[in-house]
């Protein structure tokens, strides 16, 4: 399922948006301000925020999204002003609603702004590395037949490093398949990712860190060598 963070200042507003999400398919959370809005939205699909927010003007909060990454960003509008809408696109939006417009319009704009931006793919097939499985298909992750619970960014990390276990994939080739990026500045974004997936699946020699480079599966997947005689 795909995921929307709303970013809604009114709390009521925000509950209904977030169950007419949940109702329509979609996996919805909600913030109320920008600042938490920039510090979670790397695992999401698609980013719905208000304009009139408590702490960050929204536009700017728009601009700020954008300079992170392809992240889907909608925003949402008290007026139908056409300036306005403008603005908000000319910032980085790929899309601009109003606040009266209907739930299911809504949805479908999100449906048909998540096409555009991240058409589907064939999918690849699973991977299984000794205990550990990777269904794209089901988007799960089982480590010795039990369900590992990830984020969306936090799967399509361990599958890219899991795709080719054997090499490195460097760190700015994680930031454009994960992210979709060439953000150069990835600050702690795969740190953080990596440090959450070794903790998940309980110990870090499932992934290791080649300095200076980036990432590869590591020992833990591989079968003990058998002593001879």
């Amino acid at each position: 399922m795909r995921q929307v963070l709303v970013v809604e200042q009114d709390h009521s507003a925000a509950a209904a948006m977030v169950g007419e999400l949940r109702r329509q398919g979609f996996t919805a959370r909600s913030v109320s301000t920008g600042e938490r809005a920039l510090r979670v939205y790397g695992d999401v699909d698609l980013v719905l925020f208000s304009l009139e927010l408590p702490d960050i003007d929204g536009l700017e909060l728009c601009r700020s999204l954008r300079s992170g990454g392809d992240t889907a960003l909608i925003a949402v509008t008290d007026a139908d002003a056409e300036l306005e809408r403008v603005l908000v696109l000319h910032a980085g939006a790929d899309d601009c609603v109003v606040k009266t417009w209907g739930f299911r319009e809504v949805g479908a704009r999100i449906e048909a702004v998540l096409r555009r931006v991240q058409p589907r793919q064939v999918l690849p097939a699973a991977i299984s590395l000794r205990h550990l499985h990777i269904d794209p298909h089901l988007r799960e992750v089982r480590l010795h037949d039990r369900l590992v619970g990830v984020t969306s960014k936090e799967f399509e990390l361990l599958y890219t490093l899991a795709a080719t276990p054997e090499t490195v994939v460097t760190r700015k080739e994680l930031m454009a398949r994960v992210w979709g990026s060439n953000w150069g500045h990835t600050s702690r974004t795969i740190d953080t990712h990596v440090s959450s997936l070794r903790a998940k699946l309980g110990s870090s020699g499932w992934i290791l860190t080649v300095r200076g480079v980036g990432y590869r599966m590591g020992y833990a997947w591989r079968m003990p060598e058998t002593s001879a005689g």
